[in-house]
């Protein structure tokens, strides 16, 4: 299999492993991806999922399979099932229960730069470049996808990016907000997140998600959840915590 999960400690590494491609996706990594996220979803020692290239010498995706899109470009049916295969992991990761990072360490492009865009943050490598390419093959990005991207960077930047279909470097790509930080070792982000409360983390990328999608007001489950937050064990142990000077020691 090309796309695989590691599990160290309460991080599971989602690897891309297809180096010799540029880790392009094919079909079968699409119709794999959602497994993977399954496995670690049920991993109940997991607190975060880290997204990135299995060489980090390679590109972290280099985008769709061209070469497989043209030998099946008259197949309805294989068209129809890569469609869908891509709509469903798109949307999974994207929905996942833990909080996502994707460490871009090389080319970022097309779907490979969608696959970052469904992660709850973004890191890159100095080096790294981003791009989505649809425009100079011809094609269209899912919608989902370009959803993804005008949250992250406005309507005016993403179509930029996706008019001309133009790589940009790190520093382009944080100065327009499609990242949050150029660093070569995500070590810090992952210590923080890990460190931080699982429960307010689940429901605030929760909240997060409901925002996004459109809601813009309280309701009974948002309020419940508010309120029952201060009968929780992660809400007495973080206070607990504070007052004793001490770091928190959340479960999961």
């Amino acid at each position: 299999m090309s796309i695989r999960l590691e599990v160290e400690g309460p991080v599971g590494h989602v690897l891309i492993d297809r180096a010799d491609k540029r880790n392009a996706f094919n079909l079968t990594m699409w119709e794999a991806l959602p497994a993977v996220l399954d496995q670690a979803a049920r991993n109940s020692d997991l607190r975060l999922l880290v997204l990135r290239s299995a060489s980090p010498e390679s590109a972290f995706c280099a985008g769709a399979d061209i070469k497989e899109l043209l030998a099946n470009k008259d197949d309805g049916e294989w068209l129809t099932a890569n469609q869908a295969a891509i709509n469903r992991a798109q949307f999974q990761l994207t929905r996942h229960k833990l909080p996502t990072i994707a460490f871009v360490e090389g080319d970022c492009v097309g779907g490979g730069c969608g696959l970052a865009l469904a992660c709850d943050l973004r890191v890159s490598a100095p080096q790294a470049r981003f791009g989505i390419t649809p425009a100079k093959l011809g094609l269209v990005y899912p919608i989902h996808d370009v959803k993804l991207l005008i949250d992250l960077v406005g309507p005016g930047q993403a179509k930029r990016m996706l008019y001309t279909g133009n790589l940009i470097d790190a520093d382009e790509a944080l100065r327009i907000g499609l990242i949050e930080q150029i660093t070569a070792d995500p070590s810090v982000w992952i210590r923080d997140l890990v460190g931080a409360s699982p429960h307010s983390i689940r429901e605030m990328k929760r909240f997060v998600r409901r925002v996004l999608d459109g809601q813009n007001g309280e309701d009974e489950e948002t309020l419940r959840i508010f309120a029952e937050a201060f009968s929780g064990h992660d809400f007495f142990e973080g206070t607990s915590a504070f007052v004793e000077k001490r770091k928190a020691r959340f479960g999961t």
